[in-house]
């Protein structure tokens, strides 16, 4: 399997030199050259494998042979060891064929922890193997940043440096972050907002030169294909577990920045019966009405209380549109760079055309949101995080049909995030963990640094070991 860039002007490269690039050299996102298609015989061979066994199912395709089965086995294995639940995905009935996929049962509590942990462990066995040691800078809008320093935090050849908004994620995601104090970790407090933190990765990656001869940027954002290759296996888990594929399943994703869904579109490539993909948005909503009114044009930042989805430019759509454009990288090339420049974006007809038939969207602002917490707690006594409640309200909004199970994927866990849970009447913070209960009394260590990149630069150059 060779990685091409959405962009064109990139190298093509194997399965680990993709990983390790992040972010193609012309600027674009790698993607495969092929995808591998599975047949409903095959898939419906699946049907009652653990969710460990289905993950090298489907991942095995994209890393042809380059990490040995023995080996991939044995990272998928490790990487799943921490889940809190036997399930590592399990399913929850909310109303009639309603589910929750409860994607929050790994360390951090969040459903960045099904990649993360994955290409924690991927990074450090391909970095030993290549006796290469690299810099991971990646930006955060509150999950990313904790379950990539669980992944990593453990890797003598990695040094991680993770921005995150100065006051712009809650109070426990933050303290996942920064409570973490071993020496190969650095958390930077940006004072500004996510885009200004995503845009300073994507620079840094675009220019190395702050960075000693011997080593390179390597990426955890969702840029990084690994990311999107291990989500992929939740929709066909969900889907096997609910009928498929002898019947269509359908999804609602909240999602900011592309990834979570654009796996859920590739599961659908792939060979899994899905009916309908649910893009749900809070406030900042460039991704809802680029489906709904082709307006692809940069708003001011709305600070929410869904704040990993406080996104304006969503990084994995460029992937998204690779494909809308029929894999033309050049007409991908002026496009980005036209939106660059304008801070607009209009599809094409035949491209927005695609885009309608894959999927409908919402937008839910955070009174809704409130509403839908309170009332689904008052209903079924089950409690939402706040982004998980804007992909269930989307979900009862759009939804085609009542026949064909709607999956919402639950991305957080409600502890993270208890100012928008009491808002909602619950009437206490909820719980963490057990593993998490003394977070609030643990040591923090975290730089303040202002909207500047040369001089984040200069923390990376003056902190790497």
């Amino acid at each position: 399997m060779k990685y091409i860039s959405t962009r064109g002007q990139a190298p093509t490269l194997s399965f680990e030199d993709a990983i390790l690039a992040g972010l193609a050299s012309d600027g674009g996102l790698y993607v495969p050259e092929t995808l591998p298609q599975f047949s409903a015989e095959e898939i419906a061979s699946w049907a009652g494998l653990s969710y460990q066994e289905l993950a090298f199912k489907i991942m095995s395709p994209f890393v042809a042979g380059e990490v040995p089965d023995e080996d991939l086995r044995e990272l998928i294995e490790n990487t799943y060891s921490t889940f809190r639940h036997d399930a590592i995905a399990p399913l929850v009935q909310t109303a009639h064929n309603e589910f929750i996929l409860e994607l929050f049962q790994g360390p951090t509590l969040a459903f960045k922890d099904f990649a993360l942990q994955f290409l924690g462990n991927l990074l450090d066995y391909v970095l030993k193997k290549r006796d290469q040691r690299v810099v991971i800078m990646g930006a955060t809008s509150g999950d990313t940043g904790s379950a990539a320093i669980e992944g990593c935090r453990h890797s003598d050849n990695v040094d991680i440096f993770i921005l995150h908004p100065h006051n712009r994620v809650s109070e426990v995601q933050r303290r996942q972050m920064t409570t973490v104090l071993e020496k190969n970790v650095f958390n930077i407090a940006i004072e500004g907002n996510f885009d200004d933190c995503q845009n300073m990765v994507k620079n840094s990656f675009g220019d190395q030169s702050f960075l000693p001869e011997d080593r390179q940027l390597v990426a955890v954002n969702s840029i990084n294909w690994a990311r999107i290759m291990a989500q992929i296996v939740y929709y066909f888990y969900a889907g096997l577990a609910l009928g498929a594929p002898h019947r269509p399943v359908a999804f609602s994703v909240p999602t900011g920045n592309f990834g979570d869904i654009f796996a859920g579109y590739l599961a659908k490539r792939m060979g899994l019966p899905i009916d309908q993909l649910v893009v749900a948005t809070n406030a900042n909503d460039i991704l809802h009405r680029c489906i709904s009114n082709n307006d692809h044009s940069l708003h001011e930042l709305v600070h929410s209380l869904s704040p990993s989805m406080d996104i304006m430019v969503s990084s994995n759509f460029e992937r998204m549109l690779f494909d809308l454009y029929d894999r033309d990288g050049d007409a991908i090339k002026e496009l980005m760079a036209n939106f660059k420049e304008t801070g607009k974006l209009a599809l094409s007809e035949p491209a927005l055309a695609k885009a309608r038939e894959l999927f409908t969207s919402c937008r839910l602002d955070d009174d809704a949101m409130i509403q839908v917490i309170a009332d689904v707690w008052e209903n079924t006594e089950y409690l939402l995080d706040p982004h998980t409640a804007i992909g269930v309200e989307a979900a009862r909004k759009t939804r085609h049909r009542q026949d064909i199970p709607m999956v919402c994927l639950a991305t957080a866990h409600p502890a993270k995030f208890p100012e928008a849970v009491r808002k909602a009447g619950y009437p206490q913070d909820p719980a963490l963990p057990h593993h998490m209960a003394d977070l609030f009394e643990r040591e923090e260590r975290y730089s303040v640094q202002p909207n500047d990149l040369s001089t984040v630069h200069q923390f990376i150059a003056d902190n790497m070991r």
